[in-house]
């Protein structure tokens, strides 16, 4: 913006009438002044930036993840077994940087009885299984775990979630975030 010096001379000798000529200067001093702060377009307030533009997080019982939405290459999710005794269901968020972050639901591979018969004992057992590693306080089952050195310097981190219901909805908040630019922290 330009600024505009303002001179107003007012000789009392040839002017008849001061306080025409100070209404005058007080007019012009006004009309000056306002580009520097009294237009109607400063009358509103700009909105703060949402506090999660550009980045998802997630608070999770292990950890928390934040990510650059802008570094995200990828998001997907896939189920598998392991060793024919676990059945996991992953999300898996590629970065361009050198983390990968999983996201995981596991479960116990124990495959139904076929046409129904037995199927009471196969969970009768699956219950017995489970409360036997809570009361022995094995908790393999709820926590990430790793071996030193293979999987710990994998650039990989690793969040286990307690259902497949978190973790589907960790996916959808990841993806919406992921699209539009941002969202609210995930907390399962």
């Amino acid at each position: 913006m330009k600024m505009r010096p303002l001179f107003l001379y007012v000789n009392p000798a040839k002017s008849g009438n001061i306080a025409g000529a100070m209404k005058r200067f007080l007019l012009a001093s006004l009309c000056a002044l306002l580009p520097f702060g009294l237009s109607a377009q400063d009358a509103t307030p700009t909105p703060p930036p949402s506090p999660n533009r550009g980045i998802w997080r997630a608070d999770l019982p292990g950890g928390t993840f934040v990510v650059a939405l802008s570094s995200i290459t990828s998001i997907s999710s896939h189920e598998y077994v392991v060793d024919n005794a676990a059945r996991v269901t992953e999300v898996t968020i590629g970065t361009s940087g050198a983390v990968v972050a999983r996201f995981y639901f596991i479960e116990p591979n124990i495959p139904d009885a076929p046409s129904g018969i037995g199927q009471s004992t196969i969970n009768f057992v699956q219950e017995k299984l489970q409360e036997g590693a809570d009361r022995s306080g094995t908790d393999a089952w709820k926590k990430v775990v790793k071996s030193y050195p293979a999987t710990t310097h994998a650039h990989t981190v690793e969040y286990r979630l307690d259902s497949k219901t978190a973790l589907q909805k960790l996916q959808k908040s990841a993806e919406t975030a992921w699209l539009r630019g941002g969202g609210p922290t995930f907390k399962p």
